[in-house]
């Protein structure tokens, strides 16, 4: 699935992460990843991203993650809420 549209879940207040869903130019799944904690749990945040998007069958768009030290389950809730809010076209 391409992402067409763009959806946004979450917010910048702390323990939490602001998720935005766009389409790619390129054709490919692009990450941007700001994080607090980038550092020490960056790539564990790509991977969840990553396992969220393969999920649901995502292939193509773009993610920026705006992390606030939210936990994996936050992480998870957010991106599944930004997709669905795509597919019904909120």
């Amino acid at each position: 699935m391409k992402i067409q549209g763009t959806a946004i879940a979450g917010t910048l207040e702390s323990n939490d992460v602001l998720i935005t869903l766009s389409p790619s130019s390129n054709n490919k799944v692009e990450i941007d990843l700001s994080s607090i904690v980038k550092k020490q749990f960056g790539d564990q945040i790509e991977e969840i991203v990553r396992e969220m998007l393969e999920e649901f069958n995502i292939e193509e768009g773009n993610i920026k993650i705006q992390d606030m030290g939210a936990l994996d389950c936050t992480i998870k809730a957010r991106i599944e809420t930004a997709i669905l809010r795509l597919k019904e076209g909120k």
